[in-house]
């Protein structure tokens, strides 16, 4: 099996450099990434044959099958009933997730129309979550047969101890992250 050519990236560039730069004593000090988390979200709006084509657009994303989250409590004034399916997940690990990033990164984030970057915002501890407004804007998804617009959540883990570390190694793999606007780093010299 061949290996992800952004894990290819990870092992021959980034963790060598971020072993240096960071000051780590130990390759295993390395912040890497983990899992990646797919999630979408529909409430009580898709129909079963709805439900079942978001399944397959996810499946298409991810290269596995994703599961239906179903409501624990039910809310009547969201229309919900506890088990009705509310949305859909996916957990990536290993090469899929290697290779799943490098078409979100490469190919699908350049693609958004008027793009600036992702928001330069991390957990506190290493991790990033990105909201996609548009799951159709992977290359994958065939726009013709979509009838809903359906967000995507998509989560990074890192084993990064910090937001320092982890910024510097999804900067490393090329993550687009948003330049800051001159006037709001001008705003914060002031303060």
């Amino acid at each position: 099996m061949n290996t992800p050519e952004l894990k290819k990236t990870y092992m021959e560039e980034v963790a060598p450099a971020l072993l240096k730069s960071c000051g780590f004593k130990n390759v295993h000090q390395v912040p890497k990434i983990e899992k990646v988390v797919l999630n979408t979200s529909f409430g009580s709006e898709l129909d079963k044959n709805g439900i079942e084509e978001l399944k397959k657009d996810i499946t298409a994303l991810s290269g596995q099958a994703p599961v239906i989250v179903k409501a624990k409590m039910s809310v009547s004034n969201f229309k919900l009933r506890e088990g009705m399916p509310v949305g859909i997940k996916v957990t990536l690990r290993g090469n899929v997730m290697w290779e799943f990033l490098l078409r979100l990164i490469a190919i699908a984030l350049p693609n958004i129309r008027d793009f600036r970057g992702v928001p330069f915002k991390l957990d506190g501890c290493g991790n990033y979550t990105l909201g996609v407004i548009d799951h159709s804007i992977f290359p994958e998804i065939n726009v013709e047969r979509q009838r809903t617009n359906t967000g995507l959540d998509i989560s990074i883990v890192t084993s990064a101890k910090n937001d320092s570390d982890g910024s510097k190694l999804l900067k490393s793999l090329g993550m687009p992250f948003r330049k800051p606007s001159v006037s709001s780093s001008n705003q914060q010299e002031a303060a």
